[in-house]
């Protein structure tokens, strides 16, 4: 799909034949793991390659979506904010209970996403659990794949972009300066709706979760905080955390489907 729509925006903008070369390199190197006897290393690859594809795939967004030039549909996801909310949540919300402290907390779990989303691969690689593993891959990819393609062909900016930015106080903190320091220098335009953040961390909650329950009860507090927290911080859309549920319940049943009816290995 992005190889075929980078094909066809490589008219407005020549740059794009790199995203569709890179793709077609990515998936003749994910034919490759399909060999048989590959070894532990071999098969450790092949299970963690999905996500090295998501990788750039998302580093190519920007690419794809003319930098910022095409257009975006901010508006139609206001609507529904307005309607829902009646108010822009994300933009009025830490107005209304300004606190320096949330603030900390929100920006602070915000990073829990990067350390969430790999924590069940990582966990069942450390057990040498691969069939875990590639369960837990497999429901991770399937909200990342859902939000990206949607992200290409509705892209949405953001709060973070469309609104002025918070008050100084209310991002005079480290966690803060953090955020909007990685941001500024690693975020793809477009890509707020709905969120990959809220969608790619419970789909690792629950693929954790489904494994090891224990695990998955200690990773829903931070992922909760994540998920309120890209509002109050104005990093999205109430919408797009809502969207983002959502997006990661889907992923959650369709993994959940495919692995009750894929053959016992």
């Amino acid at each position: 799909m992005v190889i075929a729509v980078s094909i066809v925006r490589a008219r407005e903008n020549p740059a794009i034949w790199w995203v569709a070369l890179g793709h077609l390199l990515l998936l003749i190197l994910l034919l490759l793991f399909q060999t048989p006897n590959l070894g532990r290393f071999g098969r450790t690859a092949r299970t963690v390659a999905p996500i090295v594809l998501l990788l750039a795939l998302y580093g190519a967004l920007d690419v794809i979506n003319g930098f910022g030039s095409r257009p975006t549909h901010d508006a139609i996801v206001q609507g529904a904010e307005q309607a829902l909310f009646g108010m822009q949540v994300s933009h009025r919300w830490w107005q209304l209970a300004p606190s320096r402290l949330a603030s900390a907390i929100g920006h602070a779990a915000y990073f829990g996403y990067y350390v969430i989303v790999p924590f069940p691969i990582a966990l069942f690689l450390l057990r040498h659990d691969q069939a875990a593993a590639r369960r837990s891959v497999f429901t991770i990819v399937t909200a990342f794949v859902f939000c990206y393609l949607w992200f290409i062909f509705f892209p949405v900016a953001g709060p973070y972009y469309v609104f002025p930015r918070p008050a100084a106080w209310f991002t005079a903190n480290l966690p803060a300066r953090m955020v909007y320091g990685m941001l500024s220098g690693g975020s793809s335009f477009g890509a707020a709706f709905p969120s990959s953040h809220v969608a790619g961390t419970w789909a690792a909650v629950a693929a954790t979760a489904r494994e090891t329950p224990g695990w998955g009860a200690l990773l829903a507090l931070p992922a909760l905080l994540l998920t309120v927290g890209v509002v109050y911080c104005q990093m999205h859309y109430g919408v797009d955390a809502i969207a983002g549920l959502g997006v990661a319940a889907l992923a959650i049943v369709i993994s959940t489907r495919v692995d009750r009816t894929a053959p016992a290995s």
